[in-house]
């Protein structure tokens, strides 16, 4: 990247980067928006001043008319500022997650398989839409814990910049970023999402996805400390429901949701509860069905079946 003065925006985003960039080589995704545009030109700064080389990959979901062409645009706009980027292709499988998340699950596997640290170019206002996403879902407090900092091998250095400080980091940096049709499609829950932060604002009056952010990083340091308990209260592969129930709530509940990812698959806080009234109260009721299989109580332990049809998961 050719040398020159940095706009405050620009600067910003840089050190941003550098202050979270590891030694060594890393992937950095970028789709081409504001944020991950910024995002890889500031790693390809970051880089000059740290041992560190940042190899960027544009995904192409292939989900739109002339994805390919837009995915090649991306390229060449960082190429006019000397920055290398690679397309990679992906085949998103919507596997009943819905088409928004099927295409994030596929985005982050080719983003990590080369086995090395991932930058994303998510910001405060990403987090602040997580966080109202999650509260909606009324998934406890991993729920409303938002996105990690660092959580290998994805790290994302912006979560502290707001999107508009990414856009003005863009301009100051004279490069154009693609604006993705389906960032303003009411058909994603995200976008509906961003939008009600902006009616929560005029409002209220005021600008809530900090005060949310800063929920975020709280109830992210409880649900870490509360989950690394469960992993040490862990029962086996048929817990014994007169174990669980010495457990207070909020670690019994975290137990069983290991003990069901791990058993069967990944469940709601709704099956969760269901299998808790299996342990708490008990009063002869059958089996419990959960994604993916069925649990029972059997001789005061608890058992766990997959549906014959369930792809083993373990």
């Amino acid at each position: 990247m050719a040398r020159r003065a940095l706009s405050p925006a620009s600067l910003a985003v840089a050190k941003a980067v550098e202050s979270a960039l590891p030694e060594g080589e890393v992937v950095v995704g970028c789709s081409g928006g504001a944020d991950s545009t910024a995002l890889a030109l500031g790693a390809a700064w970051a880089a000059t001043r740290r041992a560190t080389s940042a190899r960027i990959i544009v995904v192409d979901h292939g989900l739109q008319a002339g994805s390919a062409a837009a995915a090649d645009l991306v390229v060449a706009r960082l190429a006019a500022h000397d920055v290398r980027a690679e397309v990679v292709g992906v085949s998103v499988r919507n596997e009943g997650e819905g088409l928004e998340a099927a295409a994030r699950r596929a985005r982050l596997a080719v983003l990590a398989e080369p086995g090395l640290p991932v930058l994303l170019g998510h910001t405060l206002d990403d987090q602040a839409e997580t966080v109202l996403l999650g509260l909606l879902r009324g998934s406890g407090t991993r729920s409303l814990a938002g996105m990690a900092p660092v959580r290998w091998p994805f790290i994302r250095p912006l979560l502290g910049l707001r999107r508009a400080e990414t856009e003005a980091a863009c301009a100051g940096w004279g490069i154009e970023w693609w604006s993705d049709p389906m960032n303003v499609d009411p058909a994603f829950a995200r976008v509906r999402a961003r939008r009600a932060l902006s009616v929560l604002a005029t409002t209220l009056g005021r600008d809530v996805s900090p005060a949310l952010a800063r929920g975020a990083a709280a109830a992210r340091a409880d649900a870490d400390l509360l989950d690394a308990i469960a992993r040490d209260s862990a029962l086996g592969v048929e817990p014994r429901c007169g174990a669980l129930s010495q457990l207070p709530d909020a670690i019994r509940w975290r137990v069983l949701r290991d003990w069901l990812v791990a058993e069967i698959g990944a469940p709601e806080q709704a099956h969760i509860l269901a299998v808790d009234a299996l342990v708490m109260r008990w009063h002869g009721q059958g089996p419990i069905a959960v994604p993916g299989g069925v649990v029972v109580r059997d001789e005061g332990r608890l058992r766990a079946t997959r549906h014959a049809t369930q792809p083993e998961q373990r």
